[in-house]
């Protein structure tokens, strides 16, 4: 919601919290405490030379070009650009807040790790502030210390960060390299420098993901056993479903930039299933005759319940709207969860 202040002053901006706003989250400080990294020491110790390196450092500096920019945009455009970079400063910030407690907890007792999740950090920290400023060009800023103190924050198990985050930052790269790459064949769809940013910005996700990678395969138990591979399975159906739902609801947004919104969402999650070869034991068929057109009619069934949501209808007819579609989408997931998985551990060689 924005509420309208004096003409002169920013908005601020919170976003609403749904199924698919990006969350906050906490973690078991203890266990990441006495995490062993005698695994992938050298590994670990090589990505923390390479983040000290601090390859962006004047990267995320706003230049005179940003100036003037959004007087040019439709509000179609204009609408769809801001709530791409409210959800984006939220998850980048997100981050932050989750890595800088990380590594508060373990700066003494784990100080290796302390040190990395301190420096991830701070590109967090720089891609949120970035996305911020560029929401004050249409005179909206998130409140970033407000939202701090009145966001829910949801708990996972340290085993499920590594998951997730891993997940999160490979999918993040994708996103933004393929971007980037369509806008560089189509300039005339560049309708902010923002995306300038986006061939540098995505590489911090990418070491990211990395990093995660590392951590994750430091613990055998989370990728030698048959628990390993259903985990690896229900998280990368998670972030795939989740990611399919978004981008649909935003689909203004990729028409905005010329993309077939339907088709970026499919390479997007290809990329991401192949690059997470390299650290799940298993990983989903993505060209199985089903999983695609599963997934598409998920993202439909969305759209139909944000739909009754928006509606007039009382609470109570609502419910009974909604609660097909939700039975719909609940099989659909739990048949391509079912689908047979990709051995990854027996094609890591084949993997680039």
């Amino acid at each position: 919601m924005v509420t309208t202040v004096e003409p002169l002053s920013q908005k601020k901006a919170v976003l609403r919290e749904t199924i698919l706003t990006p969350r906050f989250y906490t973690t078991d400080f203890e266990a990441a405490a006495n995490f062993d990294l005698s695994e992938q020491e050298t590994e670990i110790k090589a990505m923390l030379e390479e983040m000290r390196t601090d390859y962006n450092r004047h990267h995320f500096e706003r230049q005179q070009e940003f100036e003037n920019y959004q007087d040019n945009l439709d509000e179609k455009t204009r609408n769809a650009f801001i709530d791409y970079l409210e959800r984006s400063c939220i998850s980048e910030f997100s981050g932050f807040l989750l890595f800088k407690e990380l590594s508060r907890q373990l700066k003494s007792r784990n100080p290796l790790l302390g040190e990395i999740f301190h420096l991830m950090a701070r590109d967090e920290a720089r891609h949120a502030g970035f996305l911020n400023k560029a929401m004050a060009d249409f005179n909206i800023t998130l409140d970033l210390a407000k939202i701090t103190k009145t966001r829910t924050y949801t708990f996972f198990p340290l085993e499920w960060v590594l998951y997730t985050v891993y997940l999160s930052e490979k999918i993040g790269y994708w996103r933004y390299i393929l971007i980037y790459r369509h806008l560089e064949e189509h300039p005339e769809y560049k309708f902010n420098p923002l995306f300038n940013y986006f061939e540098s910005w995505c590489q911090d996700e990418n070491r990211h993901g990395d990093i995660f990678k590392t951590l994750l395969r430091s613990k055998p138990q989370l990728w030698n056993n048959r628990r390993s591979r259903l985990w690896s399975r229900f998280f990368l159906l998670s972030v795939f479903a989740t990611h399919s739902l978004t981008v649909r609801e935003r689909s203004d947004f990729y028409d905005a930039l010329g993309m077939d919104a339907i088709a970026f969402d499919q390479e997007v999650i290809r990329q991401t299933n192949n690059t997470s070869a390299r650290a799940f034991p298993t990983i989903l068929n993505v060209d199985h005759p089903q999983f695609f057109p599963r997934l598409n009619r998920c993202a439909e069934r969305n759209l139909q319940l944000k739909a009754i949501d928006e509606s007039s209808a009382p609470q109570w007819l609502k419910t009974v709207r909604k609660l097909p579609l939700q039975l719909g989408i609940v099989g659909d997931l739990l048949r391509l969860y079912l689908i047979k998985p990709i051995d990854a551990e027996a094609t890591r060689e084949m993997v680039l």
